[in-house]
């Protein structure tokens, strides 16, 4: 079975759509990003679009993403190219007080089998495991910590529901290739990384592939806007996009 491509025209509906939709309409003023503009595509959240190279490819696996507040309005997260791919993707904003409660029913759902990922010094050793292992009938389900290095410690620290979990500690062999935002750790990988590496570890290196191809497209067409770079669409990863849906469109 063969990825195929969305279709640019169609509405975007995934889960971080639908939680920035949410979090957009209890805002009592506008986000405004960063550098936004008009003329974004409402799909792929550029200027200059990506729909056409946009993927849908069948996984098994499951991705939860809990994302920091404003986390889903920014238009560099990479959470949203997550849901773009894996079609079994959940979205839930976090609160420290208030837990929405589809995320312990998701959790406690007998389909799947639940990876909190974090880095292994921060939880009891007891915790942590190295593979996806699932029992029979399961499916992996990753549950990721969307949002700044800061944000995502706090999450870490203070999710009750997320304390029985086991602790899927990932050892990436290279170092983050993300150019959309900064970060004091060079080791830290932005969320779609993750996502990627998590797939991979779960013997889905094909769908791995192409979550990080659909990444370095995003942010090679957001960079053609914001920085002004030249825009290469006969780039390696646009080429296997393009190849991957059988088509020589884009």
């Amino acid at each position: 079975m063969h990825p195929s491509f969305a279709d640019p025209e169609g509405p975007m509906n995934h889960a971080v759509a639908r939680l920035r939709a949410t979090r957009l309409a209890a805002s009592s003023k506008p986000y405004v990003a960063r550098g936004a503009g008009p003329g974004r595509c409402p799909d792929c959240r550029l200027v200059v679009c990506a729909c056409a190279w946009r993927p849908k490819v069948p996984v098994d696996a499951g991705m939860c993403l809990i994302m920091g507040d404003i986390e889903a309005l920014k238009p560099t997260n990479t959470g949203w190219l997550v849901a773009d791919v894996v079609s079994d993707t959940f979205a839930f904003g976090w609160a420290r007080t208030t837990v929405d409660p589809a995320l312990p029913a998701l959790l406690a759902d007998p389909a799947w089998q639940p990876f909190l990922v974090f880095p292994a010094e921060y939880a009891d050793p007891a915790r942590v495991v190295t593979q996806p292992a699932v029992g029979p009938g399961r499916r992996p389900l990753f549950v990721l910590l969307d949002g700044t290095w800061s944000e995502a410690r706090k999450m870490f620290r203070k999710s009750a529901c997320l304390d029985a979990l086991p602790v899927l500690a990932l050892h990436p062999e290279q170092a983050s290739t993300y150019r959309l935002r900064r970060s004091v750790h060079g080791h830290h990988l932005c969320t779609a990384e993750v996502a990627a590496a998590c797939l991979a570890l779960a013997g889905e290196g094909a769908a791995a592939q192409v979550l990080a191809d659909w990444l370095d497209v995003f942010s090679a067409h957001y960079l053609a806007t914001r920085r002004g770079l030249p825009l290469d669409t006969a780039s390696p990863a646009h080429e296997r996009l393009r190849a991957l849906a059988g088509t020589g469109s884009g």
